[in-house]
């Protein structure tokens, strides 16, 4: 195959990602530095195409970065007025007392925020600071130097066939060469992946950890509405099936966010978590608040839980990871937009003193230190052990053992029960389909609850057809030879966006199909596939899902 000749750009700094990390690095750089040029490349055809509304955001993160965001316009119009907690039974639910629960739990001073509008309007003041932003251009591969450097990436490519060969429109993209290239990417990101394996950043630390989150976003009754009221859940319908929980926020406009969150380590392989989603609506909490609304958008990521024990060395020759792609997720506040904002600051602060000393292209060990000693450190390592003990002694253990050492550590800053380890990776956690039942599920009502790709339709994802698959199978076979005996081939079931089907015709072997076209970005299948068998790369620029965020 011929090599393929691509013109170069040199910048300052590269940046992958146009969400809270790579725009809070962006808009710090050019405060540092007017001088400075820096890019941000951001696959979604705008930015927050990729980030469905609904959050609960702490502001230290903009109170560090933007101290006057008030004043300048943040789209942060929602302050938190209620704070509750509810313990679900199937007919029932027990309110958990606030009092209780450490201070970190309280979600007073935080805003139910539209993180795609927040980010629209972060991508403003970094577009004024001088800042280029390039949306619909996905970074599909790492530029690396004579030394195994990183020296920037290549972005922009469009036109390969479905075999991978450039076809008659092709463009071959550029390479955007930066000092130093800060990856943003979101969990699981592609060139994230291929850092963290190359330069074993992940050696000596926990495994990643990770849930599946779903969301909805429903117009409701007014009535109904309470502008500010936050509702976290746990229990039902999971039950001992997985860990997990959900959450409802009453946004702006009458709109109400609904999300339901599963932990990926679940064995039972017939557990299909988009389901369990669907069933959450059902109950006698939750119904009444939908009943007589409309749903108008639908989404699905992955989450990382990992948490403090599992963050990956952030460093590497010629840059860094930044938010979600290095795993800052505080899991019991379910927050880390907060932590991408601050870890964004301190890799441009990082890069900015590196660039200033001449230097290029090395590790930022500044970006390192400040990370594991300063406000990230300080927010993960005290909730350090709630995912562990969850996984280890459910939900009803971890409530008390968690909630003990979380409360000593915000206390005495010290974690009573030391640093508990994850143990398998989500993928090995999955269990044998003869050690399980199967699961019977409820049809979805089409009114509360629908089937998968009816609600697929309402992320608006889109792909062109002709390009290659971007969910990569490192050995076709395995699927049907080794997936379907073994587990019942999950994959048709943990998928939130019913990309993989197993289809059985009259007379014939059973087949694995994947459509792509449904893909929203999730990458959960890169995560939980038992075999580790279904590689997850970025599509063309443009494509996936286009949340409305309305």
């Amino acid at each position: 195959m011929t090599e393929v000749v691509r013109e170069s750009m040199e910048y300052d700094v590269v940046i992958v990602g146009a969400g809270p990390a790579g725009l809070s690095a962006a808009i710090r750089l050019k405060q540092l530095d007017a001088d400075l040029s820096v890019v941000v490349l951001e696959k979604g055809s705008e930015v927050g195409a990729h980030i469905l509304s609904g959050a609960v955001l702490d502001p230290c993160g903009l109170d560090a970065l933007i101290p006057d965001w008030r004043e300048r316009g943040a789209p942060l119009n929602v302050p938190v007025t209620e704070d509750k907690f509810y313990l679900l039974g199937e007919a029932g639910q027990i309110r958990i007392p606030n009092w209780p629960m450490p201070p970190l739990m309280n979600n007073h001073g935080n805003y139910i925020v539209s993180m795609a509008n927040v980010c629209r309007w972060m991508a403003e003041q970094a577009e004024a600071l001088g800042v280029e932003i390039f949306p619909g251009m996905s970074a599909s591969e790492l530029v690396f130097g004579p030394a195994g450097e990183v020296l920037g990436v290549v972005a922009g490519e469009f036109g390969r066939e479905a075999d991978g060969r450039p076809g008659p429109s092709y463009e071959p993209g550029m390479e955007l060469r930066g000092k130093y290239v800060l990856l943003g990417e979101g969990v699981r990101g592609s060139l994230s992946k291929q850092v963290i394996a190359r330069y074993g950043l992940s050696d000596g630390k926990e495994p990643q950890k990770y849930g599946l989150g779903m969301k909805e976003i429903w117009e409701i009754d007014p009535e109904k509405h309470r502008a500010g009221t936050v509702v976290h859940t746990m229990g039902w319908p999971l039950g001992g099936n997985a860990g997990g929980g959900a959450f409802i926020y009453h946004a702006e406009g009458n709109q109400l966010h609904i999300g339901f969150v599963v932990h990926l380590n679940y064995e039972n392989p017939y557990l299909y978590p988009y389901m369990e989603f669907q069933r959450f609506k059902h109950h006698p909490a939750v119904a009444p608040l939908l009943e007589g609304g409309k749903r108008v958008a639908y989404g699905a990521r992955a989450i990382s839980e990992g948490g403090w024990q599992s963050i990956p060395k952030v460093v590497f020759p010629g840059g860094a990871l930044l938010g979600c792609s290095a795993g800052l997720v505080n899991v019991p506040r379910i927050k880390g937009n907060h932590n991408a904002m601050l870890s964004g600051k301190a890799a441009a602060e990082a890069a900015h003193a590196a660039i200033t000393a001449g230097r290029a292209s090395d590790e930022l060990t500044d970006y390192e230190t400040d990370l594991r000693s300063g406000p990230v450190a300080k927010d993960l390592k005290r909730v350090r052990n709630v995912k562990p003990l969850w996984s280890k002694y459910g939900l009803t253990g971890s409530l008390a053992l968690g909630g003990f050492d979380m409360w000593v550590a915000n206390l005495f800053g010290m974690n009573p029960l030391g640093t508990q380890k994850h143990g398998k990776s989500d993928a090995a956690a999955t269990g044998l389909a003869a050690d399980h039942k199967p699961i019977v599920y409820p049809k979805p009502d089409g009114v509360l609850s629908f089937d998968r790709l009816t609600n697929v339709a309402f992320s608006f994802t889109n792909h062109e057809e002709s390009q290659p698959c971007h969910l990569q199978l490192r050995d076709p076979t395995i699927p049907i030879a080794v997936n379907l005996p073994k587990y019942a081939e999950p994959a048709q079931r943990y998928c939130p966006a019913g990309v993989y089907e197993v289809v059985q015709e009259d007379g014939k072997d059973p087949r694995f199909v994947i459509n792509f076209q449904n893909c929203v970005h999730c990458k959960t299948c890169d995560i939980k596939d038992p075999s580790q068998n279904i590689n997850w790369v970025t599509p063309q620029g443009g494509d996936g899902p286009n949340y409305p965020n309305t």
